[in-house]
């Protein structure tokens, strides 16, 4: 007799933003896409809701009462890796920096579509799955597969980084973005090859999400080892 398993469990979102109508339009996206919901209507609210369950992703609006948003996204990067995906309104680059350096994956600026929105919580939901430890592969093996080039040096097994011998604290996306502009050190890769490597999304509509991870990625690595080719993409450097 042969045994089928289960239906997968719901992936678990959890939905922050203050303002009702947003927030509910969300969530019933979300649950008519088969994701099941949490929300809450400012930061104390959202903190709360993710001490009791682990989210498998957070939507997260940037203009929140109180503690903003990217409070809010710091303090909980403190204690988990739960994929962020920022909403904001604003046009600043600057808090999209911000953003993503503190450990936001994504962002979307409002006014967005859910479409969009449904896609890119699956794509970040997929990479947290792969990088998902696996309860019945037992122990890492000791060897740690390192690779340097000139002063940056990247440790694939600790997904940890080093750049002229110091630590550089990157989030699960610029690590990906830089492991990426790594396997062809030197060579230009489109903004269109990045979001296919790093987000897995095969439409190149949305390149703005590639150049402010590159921004916020070139803040920690330094600017010398990114190169930007106008109208084109971006090239990791070998400096020595």
């Amino acid at each position: 007799m042969t045994e089928h398993p289960g239906p997968a469990a719901a992936p678990t979102i959890l939905v922050v933003d203050d303002e009702p109508l947003i927030r509910d339009s969300i969530a019933d996206r979300l649950r008519a896409e088969g994701f099941a919901v949490t929300t809450a209507d400012d930061g104390p609210a959202a903190l709360a809701a993710q001490q009791g369950t682990v989210f498998d992703a957070v939507v997260l609006d940037v203009m929140l009462p109180g503690m903003d948003g990217l409070e809010v996204c710091r303090r909980m990067q403190t204690h988990t890796t739960t994929p962020v995906l920022m909403l904001t309104a604003r046009a600043d680059e600057t808090d999209l920096v911000i953003g993503l350096g503190i450990g936001a994956d994504d962002y979307l600026s409002k006014p967005f579509s859910m479409r969009e929105l449904v896609a890119r919580l699956r794509a970040l939901i997929r990479r947290a799955e792969r990088y998902a430890p696996d309860a019945t592969a037992g122990p890492p093996a000791p060897e740690t597969e390192v690779e340097t080039l000139g002063e940056v040096q990247i440790d694939h097994a600790a997904r940890r980084v080093l750049v002229s011998g110091s630590p550089i604290h990157l989030t699960r996306t610029e690590f990906d973005l830089l492991v990426s502009l790594a396997r062809r050190p030197g060579a230009v890769l489109t903004r269109a090859q990045l979001l296919e490597s790093v987000w897995q999304w095969p439409d190149a509509g949305e390149t703005r999400t590639v150049d402010s991870h590159i921004r916020s990625l070139r803040q920690k690595v330094g600017a010398h080892h990114i190169r930007t080719v106008h109208g084109v993409g971006y090239a990791l450097e070998v400096v020595r």
